[in-house]
């Protein structure tokens, strides 16, 4: 079987303004890394639209109207101080979480060996009822929710390498029977959450990073805590917030790590998902500013996603 990828143009239309690093030079990136790879190993589908059925597995249906609402038919409009949404920014969002929920169909379905997300806007710090942090649904929540409401799914991961916490997924999770976040953040840093007293053996691994602690922390945080946390709980689905910020030449972090980390991130992740799920793994983006290093990161990742089992 193939990596499944998933996207859509709209989510390259979503244009939160000049000098936002959350930019649709980021896609662009993204997309470019598929250059190169091996045909024969991936397929590209369009992402469909969140439903409003699957949107309220995570939000609230008022708040999903308020930013539906909120869509301006001209120039910009702040959902927060920077969650900036343009025209276009609506159907974006919608086919980001979209794409999430195909994903999962896709390879519970068994067909696709796995799945890669490339879609923006980014979602794992929205909350039930709260867009932020240039993120305005979040899409992995919603495809894990879903794994559980239409597939039946009595346990689901959602492991996190972005540098930021992925606060709106776990604030989701948290005290939901089946459910396992695990996430490894610089701390102190936006947006404030994730100290290690607030993980709750066996459904929530926090692991703070100092800045400037690099590649042998980050893989220390999930070699010795995330990773065998992770497989304890043997989930049935596992799905990665996938952020490529934490690198050394990001400007949003100064998490110091280097293509290789995030490599071996995923590849250990895989690996476990061939232990304890049949391999079912589901990769989403999230954050990444550096388009070089995003283009990059996306290459190896997808690599590693194609390689045989």
């Amino acid at each position: 079987m193939t990596t499944l990828i998933l996207g859509h143009p709209a989510c390259l239309a979503h244009d939160p303004g000049p000098g936002h690093p959350e930019s649709p030079a980021r896609l662009a990136a993204v997309l470019r890394a598929l250059d190169g790879l091996d045909p024969d190993k991936w397929v590209l589908r369009e992402a469909p639209c969140a439903s409003p059925e699957q949107l309220a597995l995570a939000h609230d249906r008022a708040h999903v109207a308020r930013v539906l609402g909120a869509v301006p038919r001209e120039g910009h409009a702040y959902l927060d101080h920077e969650t900036v949404v343009c025209p276009a920014s609506g159907e974006a969002a919608l086919r980001a979480a979209g794409a999430a929920v195909a994903a999962v169909d896709a390879v519970l379905a068994d067909e696709a060996a796995n799945a890669f997300c490339a879609v923006r806007p980014p979602g794992h710090h929205a909350g039930r009822a709260r867009a932020m942090g240039f993120c305005v649904f979040n899409s992995i929540a919603i495809g894990a929710l879903h794994a559980r409401a239409a597939h039946g799914l009595a346990r689901v991961a959602v492991v996190d390498f972005d540098v930021h916490h992925g606060n709106g997924t776990e604030s989701l999770f948290r005290g939901v029977p089946g459910l396992f976040y695990g996430s490894s953040h610089e701390f102190p840093a936006y947006p404030g959450t994730g100290a290690r007293s607030d993980s709750r053996p066996g459904a929530i691994i926090d692991v703070p990073l100092a800045p400037m602690s690099g590649g042998p922390a980050f893989r220390a945080a999930w070699s010795d805590e995330i990773l065998p946390a992770l497989e304890a709980f043997a989930p049935e689905l596992i799905l990665v917030s996938t952020g490529f910020d934490g690198h050394r030449k990001d400007p949003l972090s100064t998490l110091e790590l280097e293509v290789a980390d995030f490599t071996w991130a995923i590849a250990e992740i895989r690996r476990v998902a061939e232990d304890v799920c049949g391999g079912r793994l589901v990769s989403v983006l999230e954050g990444g500013y550096d388009l070089g290093v995003l283009a990059d990161a996306t290459r190896a990742h997808l690599a590693v996603l194609a390689a045989p089992g």
